[in-house]
């Protein structure tokens, strides 16, 4: 078995100072292995996974087919949520209870948590288990770690689950609190509850499923990082015991090429790598027609700088942003929010033919509306690109947190119709038409995204733009951005590394 050894020096390409990384419009093929990601390897089978409800129900049925390993790699962790809330609970227990009965059933099992050390205080889920255990983590074949290898203020960010090294999920959902929702989002869904019994806000997220080399190669990152994070060795598997693809689900791929790309912060002996990064960049720079974000965060000056370009040319892409509206937390408004709002509000002044659009959704409630939450760090380019991942475009994701995004490129047009109703399917749910009807919207508006939004956008359940598309005020980075929102850890603090 090859190993990922992040202590060797990264082949030539892949290592990047701890900044944010400058590109040029490359040429096509937009993977590059060495340059924008680790490996590309093929995947017998690829779906992308649009809100928790699906992902969750799909995970949910493949670690019931587990035979011999779980991997779950997290920012955060809550053995208490259920992954199927709307079933009955002899259906489907806690997710804890369910994978302690897992390993008490399956006696070559064996399941692995690693869980980012900071979520006992900075993260949703609930710190106790974390910290003192729990009576479902009481098992020889069942562990849970913290994963304490990070610089200060760094985040541990991957959302990974392999299971029996054939079969990964990838995205930015967590197995925690408040990530389940289904796609119709409404406001006073029963199922959607907080630890308290009161209804969390809607949540939009997109996972990604691969089996086959492109899975291995997953499980073989996994597997190198709970090594770093506790010491021990795990063999893989060379070849699956069985066809890992859930049984009911629809491949949106086949036999397709999957870049995996990697952000690590330089810390002791761990070199810096930032492939997500360069792989955002060049993916973007790379547009032509059309460029549909749909992320979390968007705040890092580098990401402004590609998209003002494109935004500069005459005959460059319509560029169509879906975003949180409303970040929870003094920081997260005090720096994410600020520097969102700057950020669209120098793009806007950049958008000389009119091919900006930044929006948020909406839902209605009774005599109002409450937003949707976007968790999702997605993108989309022209029929030619997609990648999910756990990557934010903001500082921190490109060279201070841990990160994991997969990537394809089509190659045919089989692969390029995919792409694009997969961004008619994302876009649609947020519109509340089919992507059907949005697809030929776009055909009858000459091709333009914007112009068949614009034509759709009336529905109570609708996309609402950012106030900062109309108002005046700074288009610069808030004073502070560098210590809440840094691109690479507190040097200060190099006393501290690992040695």
């Amino acid at each position: 078995m090859s190993t990922v050894n992040f202590f060797d020096e990264p082949s030539e390409g892949t290592e990047h100072a701890a900044v944010c990384p400058m590109t040029l419009v490359p040429s096509r093929p937009i993977l590059q292995p060495g340059r924008n990601c680790w490996r590309l390897v093929p995947a017998d089978k690829a779906s992308a996974l649009i809100d928790g409800e699906e992902y969750f129900t799909q995970l949910e049925a493949a670690l019931r087919r587990a035979k011999r390993s779980i991997m779950i790699i997290g920012w955060d962790f809550d053995g208490s949520i259920r992954l199927r809330p709307d079933i009955a609970p002899e259906a489907s227990p806690p997710l804890g209870s369910l994978l302690r009965s897992l390993v008490e059933e399956k006696p070559d099992l064996e399941i692995r948590i690693l869980v980012w050390s900071v979520a006992v205080v900075h993260a949703p889920g609930a710190p106790g288990p974390l910290i003192f255990g729990a009576e479902w983590q009481n098992h020889p074949r069942l562990q849970l770690r913290l994963d304490k290898h990070h610089p200060l203020y760094a985040a541990h960010h991957q959302k990974i689950v392999c299971i029996d090294d054939s079969l990964a999920f990838v995205g930015g959902m967590d197995l925690t609190v408040r990530r389940w929702d289904t796609r119709d989002h409404s406001c006073d869904n029963p199922y959607r509850l907080r630890e308290d019994g009161t209804i969390y806000d809607p949540v939009h997220d997109v996972q990604i499923v691969v089996t086959g080399p492109a899975a291995h190669s997953i499980s073989e990152l996994a597997c190198d990082r709970w090594r770093i994070a506790t010491g021990e060795e795990i063999q893989l598997r060379s070849q699956p015991e069985q066809e890992p693809w859930p049984l009911d689900l629809c491949p949106h791929f086949s036999n397709v090429p999957v870049a995996i790309s990697r952000t690590y912060p330089a810390w002791g002996r761990q070199s810096a790598v930032q492939e997500a990064a360069a792989l955002n960049l060049d993916a973007l720079s790379a547009a032509r027609h059309s460029i549909y974000i749909e992320a979390q965060y968007m705040t890092a000056p580098c990401i402004g700088d590609v998209l003002e370009r494109q935004l500069a040319r005459p005959d460059g892409p319509e560029i169509v942003v879906i975003q949180t509206h409303e970040s929870h937390g003094w920081a997260e408004k005090r720096v994410m929010g600020t520097n969102r709002d700057r950020l669209i509000r120098r793009l806007r002044k950049a958008d000389r033919y009119d091919r900006l659009r930044v929006y948020y959704p909406v839902v209605p409630a009774a005599n109002s509306f409450c937003q949707v939450l976007i968790h999702s760090k997605l993108i989309i380019v022209d029929d030619v690109f997609l990648r999910i991942g756990s990557s934010n475009l903001n500082n921190r994701s490109i060279g201070l947190d841990t990160e994991c995004d997969l990537a394809i490129e089509a190659n045919n047009d089989a692969m390029r119709r995919t792409i694009v109703d997969l961004r008619n399917r994302l876009l649609g749910e947020h519109l509340n038409v089919s992507p059907d009807i949005l697809s030929r919207a776009i055909d009858e508006e000459g091709g333009s995204l914007i112009a068949a939004v614009e034509r759709l956008n009336v529905n109570d359940r609708r996309l609402h733009l950012f106030d900062a598309m109309f108002d005046e005020g700074p288009a610069e980075p808030a004073v502070g951005t560098s210590l809440l929102d840094p691109l690479e850890p507190f040097e200060p603090l190099w006393f501290l590394k690992r040695t």
